[in-house]
């Protein structure tokens, strides 16, 4: 992290594979260009990291990506550290701060749309089991949208394993907007 001088702070593992993954499709390498993908953990952890990062840290200039239930832990945290008050969602994104609607995979499956992500799980040799979900009686009269989100989250590294995956089968002139929009505002630290 010596050359850097921009982190983007992501909840997980996956949303750093996400981000890695469509950087590298539109031809970015965050690493030289002098921004790192840092995950988190949690949104709860928030605090350590801008503490670690931003202004009574290393002093660099932060960005990040969070699930809408995870809003207020990343609001709460720039709040603290001095960044803004009273932040609201615009607030947030004017900071760098960008909000999935629910979560990732649901920003994904909602792009990319059910049938191509069920493409990609058969890819993946796992659409039996994603058949044997909706079989389930707690799943049998959800949407297929719903159902998918579940799959991703259920079994060790789905979630990590099928980001990359989805990005990979996105149209890129249908990214899902919070990521669109971190991206671009790293095109602007690029300038800096």
């Amino acid at each position: 992290m010596n050359d850097t001088h921009t982190v983007v702070l992501v909840e997980g593992a996956s949303d750093k594979a996400a981000l890695e993954a469509l950087a590298e499709r539109r031809g970015r390498n965050l690493a030289a260009e002098g921004i790192s993908l840092v995950a988190m953990g949690g949104a709860t952890n928030i605090g350590t990291y801008i503490g670690r990062y931003g202004p009574a840290g290393r002093d660099l200039r932060l960005t990040g990506l969070c699930d809408a239930g995870e809003e207020g832990h990343f609001r709460r945290g720039l709040e603290r550290a001095g960044l803004g008050s009273d932040l609201g969602r615009g607030d947030l994104e004017a900071l760098g701060f960008f909000v999935c609607v629910a979560d990732l995979e649901d920003e994904l499956i909602r792009a990319l749309g059910t049938d191509t992500v069920e493409r990609v799980v058969d890819s993946e040799g796992e659409l039996g089991s994603f058949r044997t979900l909706q079989k389930q009686p707690a799943w049998r009269g959800g949407t297929t949208h719903d159902q998918l989100r579940r799959f991703m989250g259920s079994g060790g590294g789905r979630k990590l394993r099928y980001s990359g995956l989805l990005v990979a089968a996105l149209d890129l002139d249908r990214v899902p907007r919070p990521l669109d929009m971190l991206l671009a505002h790293l095109l602007g630290s690029r300038r800096r």
